[in-house]
């Protein structure tokens, strides 16, 4: 069996698992789904009301506004879906010794810590957030040629990955820190500068959150793609940072497990 194939059968597993678990506590699962979804509304009553008062925000329309924030919504929730619940609990793994559960097992650490739990209430909020996208473009009268909506899927992978490797390096810091859930809510206030218009910023800080912390490649590239076509250097950029944040993600927390002692020792 390819080590892919294995992967992926021990990745279908744990989604089996988690679901099963979930279900057994029905009402926080619908919970979790109202909260999301109010959350979502809320923003987009936000601008509704904006677009009350104004035509354009940085040259952006009021559904040309719904498709980037739905965007955002659209890559958050698939990546609390699959990895953010997992990442947010490394620090607690550490602090405690139950990372050695992990060293134990014949698979790679970080993909058993980053993978082992899934979060079904969100992929109906992923659904959700999709069909957003669809009403947005459908309102906007926008002709997705073949090319686009080849390309959309890969660029919101870029973006989860992009989520994926930064708060992955955060949560990593919790091998030299006694406590890093702190950083937690400090990702959540920051991420939420990625459903801004790339436009809306200039001077160092576009150029610091493009690409130092490039959050504003995460929903503004996919959106402009669906919107005015492929643009080559957008799309190679986004490659390019995610597979940096990647690589750096991976050497940050590789080193951190070095250093950890586990809970014998």
């Amino acid at each position: 069996m390819s080590p892919f194939a294995r992967y992926a059968r021990i990745w279908l597993a744990q989604i089996r698992y988690s679901t099963v678990r979930e279900m057994m506590f029905k009402m926080n699962f619908i919970l979790w789904i109202i909260v999301e979804l109010a959350w979502f509304g809320l923003h987009l009553s936000f601008i509704q009301f904006l677009y009350l008062q104004v035509d354009t925000v940085a040259g952006w329309s009021k559904w040309e506004m719904v498709l980037l924030v739905s965007i955002n919504m659209l890559v958050q929730q698939i990546f609390q879906t699959f990895l953010m619940i997992n990442l947010t609990k490394l620090p607690e793994l550490i602090r405690n010794g139950k990372l050695d559960f992990f060293l134990a097992q014949p698979a790679p650490v970080q993909f058993l810590v980053s993978t082992r739990n899934f979060e079904p209430g969100s992929v109906v909020n992923t659904a959700v957030s999709g069909l957003v996208c669809a009403i947005a473009i459908a309102h906007l009268n926008t002709r997705m040629s073949l090319a686009r909506l080849l390309i959309f899927p890969m660029l919101v992978a870029f973006g989860v990955l992009i989520h994926y490797s930064m708060l992955l390096i955060l949560m990593s810091l919790a091998f030299w820190m006694t406590r890093a859930q702190g950083f937690i809510n400090a990702y959540y206030n920051v991420f939420q500068i990625a459903r801004l218009p790339r436009e809306a910023f200039s001077g160092p800080t576009r150029i610091a959150f493009t690409w130092a912390v490039p959050l504003l490649l995460i929903a503004n590239v996919p959106a402009r793609t669906l919107l005015y076509g492929l643009n080559a250097s957008d799309i190679a950029g986004m490659a390019f940072a995610t597979a940096l944040l990647l690589a750096l993600s991976t050497l940050v927390f590789q080193a951190g497990l070095r250093r950890y002692g586990s809970a014998s020792s």
